[in-house]
């Protein structure tokens, strides 16, 4: 059955301080600017400078007294006004064009009282032309006056404006700390400013040069960047932005430092513009409404059935629960934020609608219960709420669906993860605690004293995030605060199977903040170096094995996406690359049957190769780090097959004296492999002793002249005492007598002459002496021995 949308009346209006006056400035001014406390009780009504007297009004719901004031004709009324989210009391911030700032409070006395005046204007003459505020940041677009030289010319005074911020923040009682002005942006255009969610909008004008009117800034101070945008190139650009490092930027300079955004184009022809959680709204003379989000891409939302007919009309936008909400003139329309499809329109009885401001998540109060999930509209003729409504016939759901549909709310807004959580994720893979004892409750299986006992760890968890949290709504150490935050969140992490978005989600914690991440791991698996190049873990078996193990079959990670084992070694070779091997090695020896395997019997050492890239592209101290810690037979043998490619003849010797002992047939393989590189070249001369050593036991003489007549190079000329300057020398009898003493033949052969080669290699006699030291080899072995 089709939804219906409704509009029920929350209030007349009547339980408000000062309700006549409220009604009245709603009916009889159109351009009145309408603002709502972040706890729904204080309304804000500011007229335009000029406007007849009373300029501002804030009307008071419940207890309290409304604050009216008029300033005379010579004094210009505040530019704007914006209420600040101050934990203890209610503040109020009044911004004049000169550069005048008050900040009133509520709750200190009777009625409201003036905190502080200030200028937020350092130069004199200057002006202020938009200002908007977030949480406890000021931020304000001011013009500066001509300098002593002569007057601004254009294209000089199109770019004659700066962008400054502030900090006013709560002290004691009955005062406010500021902080010291700093300059964004400097010789940049007029902007008009919005708030939304966390970032500054910075969007031109009707003044704004029409050489940049189709470029607009986002200024995200919780990340420290600023997104250059142009909806209508594609483009978006990020640079750094972060007062507290002391950023700034010439805005002309930064426009010509990005390709493309200086391009010829038409100036953004936006009829109105309003900031949502989700982002900036705008809608353009021919109906369109488009979003532009936080990360600088815009997209399209819908079109109207009704476009603005010039800049005079009166529209409002907003959003609630995918769904966009568009006052123009006295008509609702309501449209599917996903795909812009028309669900109803509405004709109201009034032409002048406003549209709140939604009110702050932990607000508790019964308004904010019954607008939950709907858009509040405010007339003279009362405060509305429009939602949709259940169709008739529709089964309510059982008390323990509701438990886990408010469970998901809470937890995806306490959740650094991006992808949306669903009920029945949490119902089936048992990811929190809270909604399962819950749900236990109502079904009568577990007492209230129990759940306590099960919960106190986790409430205990939850009250230390939520204070994590508010510290960092108030901007108190950001970034220590979110790499608690990230750790927190890894920690919980742990306690899930990591599958899926869980998986997912730790991903993107690492990308985020890497070190935060790796830190918090560290302390899981409790890692400590031994001092000999080793890591020791006292993390339990239960551990390891999340950290060894691989998506279960059917269930493989999406693109991009890499088990926990994978995801430890980048990030390990990114930020601890000394680290790596040993990491692999500790691994191999924690791993239970199973826990390590990708695939049929893939060991560790090759999920860490395939993270550092493609053969020939891996970094070779780590490649070979790891092949030789792997203590595998086939790696090894590849890694001494490196090191004999570099050259590095010593490292290659002692890693094959070092598995000799383990693997009788893997000290065969290395011998033969640098045996055939002594027969070849002369350059393994100096490390003959090792290669003694390396000899396999059982070896006899006969097999070792017949391994070394495979690899001697042949000769087109018959051989000669010395080499040719230049040549490589050829391999004498004189080298070859070390090698073979170490072979099968131990001592002077006693009874018959087994080979002509034993006889000429024992004959102690001087003049075979001299002929084992400069006669060559390959003659020896050619028979051709005179």
């Amino acid at each position: 059955m089709k939804r219906a949308a409704t509009l029920r009346l929350l209030s007349d209006l009547s339980n408000f301080s000062g309700a006549a006056r409220l009604r009245e400035l709603l009916a009889a001014d159109p351009e009145v600017r309408v603002r709502c406390s972040p706890d729904g009780r204080h309304l804000l009504l500011l007229r335009p400078p000029g406007a007849l007297a009373p300029q501002l009004l804030i009307a008071v719901r419940g207890p309290g007294e409304e604050l009216e004031r008029a300033w005379p004709a010579e004094q210009l009324s505040p530019l704007d006004a914006f209420f600040l989210p101050w934990p203890v009391r209610p503040a109020l911030v009044l911004v004049w064009e000169s550069g005048l700032a008050e900040v009133w409070g509520a709750g200190v006395g009777p009625g409201w009282r003036l905190l502080q005046s200030t200028e937020l204007c350092t130069s004199s003459g200057s002006r202020v032309v938009a200002v908007a505020a977030l949480r406890s940041r000021l931020v304000w677009c001011e013009e500066r006056q001509a300098d002593a030289e002569g007057c601004l010319v254009p294209p000089s005074t199109a770019f004659s404006h700066h962008v400054c911020v502030r900090t006013l923040e709560p002290s004691g009682e009955a005062g406010t700390n500021q902080g010291r002005t700093h300059i964004l942006l400097y010789h940049c255009p007029p902007f008009k400013l919005l708030a939304s969610g966390k970032d500054f909008f910075l969007v031109p004008t009707a003044n704004t040069w029409p050489g940049v009117g189709h470029i607009l800034l986002i200024w995200s101070p919780g990340k420290g960047k600023v997104m250059v945008a142009a909806p209508n190139l594609g483009f978006s650009y990020s640079k750094s932005l972060n007062p507290g490092r002391g950023d700034t930027w010439d805005f002309r300079t930064l426009l010509r430092g990005l390709p493309g955004l200086l391009s010829p184009r038409q100036p953004l022809t936006v009829h109105t513009w309003a900031p949502t959680p989700r982002g900036l709204l705008l809608l353009d003379f021919r109906g369109t409404v488009s979003l532009v989000q936080s990360h600088g891409g815009t997209r399209a939302v819908g079109t109207l059935q009704e476009a603005p007919v010039g800049q005079a009309g009166s529209a409002a936008l907003g959003t609630f629960h995918g769904t966009l909400a568009c006052v123009l003139g006295s008509t609702l329309e309501l449209l599917d934020v996903g795909s812009g499809q028309l669900l109803e329109r509405k004709v109201l009885s009034t032409d002048r609608v406003h549209l709140l401001e939604p009110l702050a998540p932990d607000t508790e109060n019964k308004e904010e219960l019954e607008t939950r999930g709907g858009l509040r509209l405010l007339s003279a003729l009362g405060l509305f709420r429009v939602g949709w409504e259940a169709p008739q016939g529709l089964e309510l759901p059982s008390a323990e669906d509701l438990v886990f549909e408010e469970a998901c709310e809470y937890y995806q807004r306490r959740s650094l993860r991006g992808a949306q959580l669903t009920p029945e994720e949490l119902r089936h893979s048992s990811i929190f605690r809270a909604p399962q004892a819950l749900a236990s409750i109502l079904q009568g299986h577990v007492s209230p004293s129990t759940l306590l006992t099960i919960l106190r760890a986790e409430l205990r968890d939850y009250r230390s995030l939520e204070h994590l949290k508010a510290q960092l709504v108030a901007g108190d150490d950001e970034e220590p605060g979110w790499t608690e935050l990230a750790e927190q969140e890894v920690e919980r992490l742990l306690r899930t199977e990591l599958m899926g978005d869980q998986l997912a989600q730790l991903n993107t914690i690492f990308q985020a903040l890497p070190t935060a991440a790796w830190g918090a791991f560290l302390r899981a698996l409790q890692l400590q170096p031994d001092g000999n190049g080793r890591l020791r873990s006292q993390a339990p078996p239960d551990v390891w094995k999340k950290v060894l193990g691989v998506t279960a079959a059917g269930k493989e990670p999406p693109n991009g996406v890499l088990p926990l084992f994978e995801l430890l070694c980048q990030y390990l070779c990114r930020l601890e690359p000394r680290w790596l091997p040993p990491f692999v090695e500790l691994a191999q020896q924690q791993s239970g049957p199973g826990w390590g395997a990708g695939g049929p019997g893939l060991p560790l050492y090759r999920r860490a190769l395939a993270v550092l890239g493609e053969e020939g592209t891996r970094p070779e101290a780590l490649e070979l780090e790891l092949l030789l810690g792997s203590g595998r037979p086939k790696a090894v043998l590849q890694a001494v097959g490196q090191l004999v490619q570099k050259e590095q003849w010593e490292r290659a010797l002692e890693a094959g004296l070092v598995f000799s002992p383990s693997s009788p047939l893997l000290r065969s393989e290395i011998f033969k492999l640098l045996l055939a590189e002594f027969a070849r070249h002369r350059r393994l001369d100096a490390h003959l002793p090792l290669l003694c050593r390396l000899c396999p036991p059982d070896l006899a003489p006969t097999e070792l002249l017949l391994l070394l007549r495979t690899h001697l190079p042949d000769e087109s000329e018959p051989p000669t005492p010395f080499p040719e300057p230049g040549a490589e020398p050829p391999l004498t009898v004189g080298l070859l007598r070390a090698l073979l003493e170490h072979t099968g033949a131990q001592g002077q052969p006693s009874g018959p002459v087994l080979s002509l080669y034993e006889d000429i290699l024992w004959d102690p006699g001087p003049s075979d002496e001299r002929i084992g030291i400069f006669s060559p080899i390959s003659k020896l072995l050619g028979g051709e021995w005179d």
